[in-house]
């Protein structure tokens, strides 16, 4: 690990007046489960290292008429465990539950999984986000069997984020703040595509940090299906989940958003659209994951993750209305 300056503020403007305005000048430390990871293997190498931990405005779960308030450093086994998370936002609580270390999830915070690098192995081996050797990317007839299977390139990375999905399906909104002032970017924009080195994989600029995440009110039967290798530490294969807004027993407007099979939390429109005015029976559940999927273009090695989508989706779907997934 490359030596480096330590700053340890107590308030946010103190924390925002250490960082710097470009890329690798300064890193900003919170749980720490990824960020120490890049710094032993020297992807990331800071000047200057600023721990956010002790700044109280920063943790946090607050509910109120407008909806729900997380704030950046609050752990994920505090998502887990909150009674209002569990009520109204069940696709976050599942999700947060989903990461199955007791130690990461004690330690890992809800800013920092939005935030958290690509596990890419290419990425991590220091091939960049793109995985370029003389010109090209190495991912398409390499070893690609945990990458994308929608987008198309140039970046074949998946989005990392276990809470990505759910935020999206909830239409959430991430606080951003820097020295100048704050702004609010909704979690559907947060999250980007890099075109080239020079481009990071979040709305996240080197200068803010985020502060906090911000959920509507608003009645909705939502749920989180994750498809694993296996039970124990592992990121998903594949992940849906669902927002149902509901009139009766129909679905007035559904969102259906893909985790772990895109550089983004990927919308899957098709099926939103294909759920409205319909009732949630295991046929339109299957149908719904049919249409989700549509258009992926898997690589050499995991077009098993097209199936997987499908059946989140579903499982995602019945889970959501009180139905066996």
């Amino acid at each position: 690990m490359q030596s480096f300056e330590y700053a340890n503020p107590t308030t946010l403007q103190d924390a925002l007046a250490q960082l710097a305005p470009r890329w690798g000048q300064a890193d900003v430390l919170a749980g720490g489960t990824d960020l120490i990871s890049l710094m032993k293997e020297y992807v990331h190498t800071p000047k200057r290292v600023v721990n956010i931990k002790g700044i109280k405005e920063l943790e946090g779960i607050q509910k109120s008429d407008a909806g729900l308030r997380i704030g950046a450093l609050v752990t994920i086994d505090e998502l887990v465990e909150n009674a209002d998370v569990k009520a109204a936002y069940p696709s976050i609580a599942q999700a947060a539950a989903g990461v199955t270390s007791p130690q990461i999830r004690h330690m890992g915070t809800a800013g920092g999984d939005l935030c958290q690098r690509p596990r890419c192995w290419y990425y991590r081996g220091g091939y960049g986000l793109l995985a370029m050797k003389d010109g090209k990317s190495l991912v398409p007839e390499g070893e690609n069997k945990y990458h994308a299977i929608f987008g198309g390139g140039p970046a074949y990375f998946v989005s990392a984020s276990s809470l990505g999905p759910a935020l999206i399906a909830l239409g959430a909104r991430v606080k951003l703040a820097s020295a100048k002032g704050s702004r609010e970017v909704p979690a559907a924009k947060f999250f980007v595509v890099p075109k080239d080195e020079h481009t990071r994989e979040t709305a996240l600029q080197p200068n803010e940090i985020l502060t906090e995440i911000l959920i509507p009110a608003g009645a909705s039967r939502n749920a989180t299906y994750e498809v694993r290798q296996k039970e124990a530490l592992d990121w998903p294969l594949a992940t849906a989940s669902v927002a149902l807004k509901m009139k009766g027993s129909t679905v007035a407007s559904a969102k259906v958003v893909l985790g772990h099979v895109a550089p983004i939390p990927w919308d899957a429109a098709g099926a939103g659209k294909l759920l409205a005015g319909k009732a949630i029976t295991p046929q339109v559940a299957e149908e719904a994951g049919k249409a989700a999927v549509e258009g992926a273009s898997p690589l050499s090695q995991n077009a098993y993750k097209v199936q997987l989508a499908r059946v989140a989706v579903k499982r995602a779907l019945l889970a959501a209305v009180g139905g066996k997934a």
